[in-house]
């Protein structure tokens, strides 16, 4: 797509970006991976290869080269020796300079070389001596002393020869070899005689080599990239496109399969994909019936249930008002009548109100509301309930004021089934409600500083009719739906509901609802885990609300081996003695706060 092309190609174009992009490509694409692994190690081995050869190459010539320089100066010198062991002696200097001049030249000749120098070796002066010479500017100072020093002393039996650099008529050095060996003159004696031969034709012979070799290595390179670059794309599109399947199989499209073609490895693979696929299917489509007809029975029996069950509660109703007219047993029975049958009615209100989360017939009815407002007006309602139990409810809000478009009946809820497990789990301490808000969301955390709950239980907290602590008993009544049903109203508004707690430090519910457009932006305004100087700072001086070392409660992972631990430390639930005392029941009376499910959390 050319808008997605586009800042991809930009962002080529800055070279900053080159060592991220690079790093990118190389953790995301195993074809880049493998194309640049395999051009790497191509490369090094062409260039290992080049190397090598070209060093051979190298010795080779320079071996070949001088051989031949040892081979032509040997002729030349014994031809020369030759010559002057069958001359006559010279009697003059006359003589003398025409006799070695012709042996100079034969040299040359047979040298095939100008740069000839000869020097006396003996110090004795002789008369007729030809004197030292150096043809082609090689002169006494391109011979190393070593070299002469060699050819002094062993001259005669054999050849010496030394790389040296000799310059062209431009000033270029050019490689050369230099030959020395004795050269004997009858009644003089005995001469050193130097020959230098340029490797020029050598030189450029090993650099057309050398330049073959690389632009061979390069080309090499370059054919195995697109080679391999070919051969990546053809096995790397049909993984691409099992991807590509997998992602929309996985996003709930069911119906895709992978494109099949030939009899392959890769067909194969596509063909198993597609098998899987369908059984995927197959079954999905079965759970998906058997949940419609789970759905459609809950709510077929929660509607017929509802007229006979008004009948029974209208009659439960009649007897509880005039139970006062019966015996003590007749009247305690009424009472328990008409409990149990209001914790039926709000069992299958809930049941028809996960029915229709499954079904996805939920509806928001939106209203600008002020959560902080609407907090608190929950929190009224809930106090006599909580004072009930001996529980203090504290306020604290300092944001959340401007209205939010919320449906108000579903977040009431929420809060009144939040404030209710804080209750009924708070073992009689403090439970404080606080509301702040941000420019991207709007929370309320609902804090008890109760038994709370283990990693492990706060992560099936909302799941439906579960109980951390089936042994509890109940107080508040309820279904077990309560906090599933709340987690889904949340859901619905684009929020979240989350829960932290700890063993013997008690639980935290934030409930945070999106300002606009129904998604979370940002971080929640009320942390989820509680910090208890920023409580201390926004509540100033109140009591101090006591809880267990952490400590103490590190090795505990039971909701009643903590209880029996809070018992010996004397740090036992308030309000339900004082309850007793007045002759109270808990949970002997209906009320219209939230449902409990019995269990830990509801």
């Amino acid at each position: 797509m050319p808008g997605a092309a586009a800042p991809a190609l930009f962002a080529w174009r800055s070279p900053r970006t080159w060592p991220a992009r690079l790093l990118q490509l190389w953790t995301r694409s195993l074809q880049f991976r493998t194309i640049l692994i395999t051009t790497a190690l191509t490369a090094i081995t062409i260039t290992v290869a080049c190397l090598w050869m070209a060093l051979a190459i190298q010795n080779d010539l320079f071996q070949n080269r001088r051989d031949e320089v040892l081979s032509d100066a040997q002729r030349a010198v014994q031809d020369a020796q030759a010559t002057l062991d069958a001359s006559e002696l010279a009697t003059s200097r006359a003589q003398m300079q025409q006799l070695w001049s012709a042996t100079i030249d034969d040299i040359a000749r047979l040298a095939t070389t100008d740069l000839i120098a000869g020097f006396r070796i003996e110090d004795e002066p002789v008369p007729l001596a030809p004197p030292d010479f150096g043809l082609g500017g090689l002169a006494a100072e391109a011979v190393s002393p070593g070299l002469r020093e060699l050819v002094r002393e062993n001259g005669d039996e054999r050849q010496w020869w030394q790389s040296i650099g000799l310059q062209d008529a431009e000033g270029d050095v050019l490689a050369g070899i230099l030959v020395g060996q004795q050269l004997r003159v009858p009644g003089v004696g005995a001469y050193e005689l130097y020959m230098a031969y340029d490797l020029a034709e050598e030189a450029e012979t090993l650099e057309f080599v050398q330049r073959t070799l690389w632009g061979s290595g390069v080309a090499m390179v370059l054919i195995v990239v697109a080679i391999l670059w070919l051969v990546m794309r053809a096995l790397s599109i049909p993984i691409v496109e099992a991807s590509a399947t997998s992602a929309r199989l996985a996003a709930g499209d069911l119906k895709v399969r992978i494109p099949v073609h030939g009899e392959d490895e890769l067909a194969t693979l596509g063909r198993s994909f597609n098998a899987m696929a369908d059984s995927i299917e197959s079954q999905i489509q079965e759970l998906a019936d058997l949940s419609l007809v789970q759905q459609r029975f809950v709510s077929d029996v929660s509607h017929e249930l509802r007229t006979p069950l008004t009948t029974i509660r209208l009659a439960a109703s009649i007897i509880h008002d005039r139970r006062g007219e019966f015996d003590q047993a007749t009247a305690r029975a009424a009472e328990l009548l008409h409990a149990q049958v209001a914790r039926f009615e709000g069992l299958l209100t809930d049941l028809l109100e996960i029915s229709r989360y499954d079904a996805g017939s939920v509806q928001l009815e939106l209203e600008a509301t002020s959560l902080a407002h609407l907090a608190e007006d929950v929190l009224e309602s809930m106090r006599q309930v909580a004072e009930q139990h001996g529980t203090e409810l504290r306020f604290v809000a300092p944001g959340g004021y401007s209205p939010v478009d919320m449906d108000p009946r579903r977040v009431r809820r929420i809060l009144r089934n939040l404030l209710g497990n804080a209750i009924e789990h708070g073992e009689g301490r403090p439970i404080v409600v606080t509301v702040d808000s941000n420019p991207h969301a709007v929370a309320v955390g609902v804090r008890d500083y109760g038994m709370g709950m283990s990693a492990a239980d706060a992560e099936r907290v909302f799941d439906r009719f579960w109980r951390a602590d089936p042994s509890r008993k109940r107080t508040l009544g309820g279904t077990g739906l309560g906090l599933s049903i709340a987690l889904g109203d949340a859901k619905l508004h684009g929020g979240t509901l989350e829960v932290w707690s700890q063993l013997g430090a008690g639980t935290n519910f934030v409930l945070t609802l999106p300002r606009r457009d129904g998604r979370l932006d940002g971080p929640s305004p009320v942390p989820l885990e509680p910090s208890e100087e920023s409580l201390s700072a926004a509540l100033g001086a109140t009591q101090p609300i006591l809880t267990l070392d952490p400590s103490e409660v590190e090795e505990l992972d039971d909701v009643g081996q903590l209880r029996d631990l809070r018992e010996l430390d004397g740090v036992a639930e308030r309000g339900a003695p004082e309850a007793r005392r007045h002759g109270d029941e808990p949970g002997g009376g209906s009320h219209d706060g939230p449902q409990d499910d019995g269990g830990e959390r509801s």
